[in-house]
C-alpha cells in the first residue's frame, strides 16, 4: 500500500501562484509515476500533470502547460506542483495520485491508470 498526503492548497488571487506538495509513504518503491488531477464542482476529475519516478519524464495537460511545473524528489518520496499564472478556471480540489504500472502519453491522463489517491486539497482562485 501507498499513502499519499497533499498540502499547500488555499485561496489566491488571479495571476498568483501556489505550490502543492504530495508526500508518499508505504511501498513507495512500487510507484512508477506520480501525478496530479483536479475536480471542479459538477465536473469530472481531470488530469493536470504527472512525472515518472525513475526517468523523470513529465506530462502536462494542455490547459496548464507553460504555467504549471511538476517535479519529484525520490529521496523524500514527494512530488511538487508549482502553479503560476493561476486563473479562476483552475479552481478545484487537487488530488495526488500514484501509478504502479507504467504510464505513457497514451494513458497518463486516465484516472484508471492510477492505483493510489490522496484525500485532495482545495485550490480557489479569486477573480
Amino acid at each position: 500500500q501507498v499513502q499519499l498526503v497533499e498540502s499547500g492548497g488555499g485561496l489566491v488571487q488571479a495571476g498568483g501562484s501556489l505550490r502543492l506538495s504530495c508526500a508518499a509513504s508505504g511501498r513507495t518503491f512500487s510507484m512508477y509515476a506520480m501525478g496530479w488531477f483536479r475536480q471542479a464542482p459538477g465536473k469530472e476529475r481531470e488530469f493536470v500533470a504527472a512525472v515518472t519516478t525513475t526517468a523523470g519524464t513529465t506530462y502536462y495537460s494542455d490547459s496548464v502547460k507553460g504555467r504549471f511545473t511538476i517535479s519529484g524528489d525520490n529521496a523524500k518520496n514527494t512530488v511538487v506542483l508549482q502553479m503560476n499564472s493561476l486563473n479562476p478556471g483552475d479552481t478545484a480540489v487537487y488530488y495526488c495520485a500514484a501509478a504502479v504500472w507504467a504510464v505513457n502519453s497514451m494513458n497518463v491522463d486516465t484516472t484508471q491508470q492510477y492505483d493510489y489517491w490522496g484525500q485532495g486539497t482545495q485550490v480557489t482562485v479569486a477573480s
